[in-house]
């Protein structure tokens, strides 16, 4: 099962990436450094104990890979994961006059 999911993490950014195998425990690659940059600016109590939220927003048993990087692509512009003030998404870059 391919999947497109979205990764909330209690910064409040979010992360959308692709799953070629259906893995419910697979939680993405984004760019580490950031991530943790981010969470030094929590307070200590939530850096201690935080949820990481993952929805599943589109699956499919017949899509090829093209078809699921396409649709990453689609969910990453549409949800606005690219733009440093909302996601973690790094690629495409974001353009905020499209």
């Amino acid at each position: 099962m391919k999947q497109i999911y979205m990764i909330t993490c209690p910064t409040g950014k979010i992360y959308i990436g692709k799953d070629s195998v259906g893995s419910y425990r697979y939680y993405g690659s984004p760019d580490m450094a950031i991530v943790n940059e981010d969470f030094k600016s929590l307070p200590d109590d939530v850096r201690k104990d935080y949820t990481i939220r993952k929805q599943i927003l589109w699956e499919s048993e017949t899509a090829t890979e093209e078809e699921l990087s396409a649709k990453e692509v689609e969910y990453i512009r549409k949800n606005e994961s690219n733009n440093p003030q909302k996601g973690y998404n790094r690629w495409p870059k974001f353009n905020a006059n499209t």
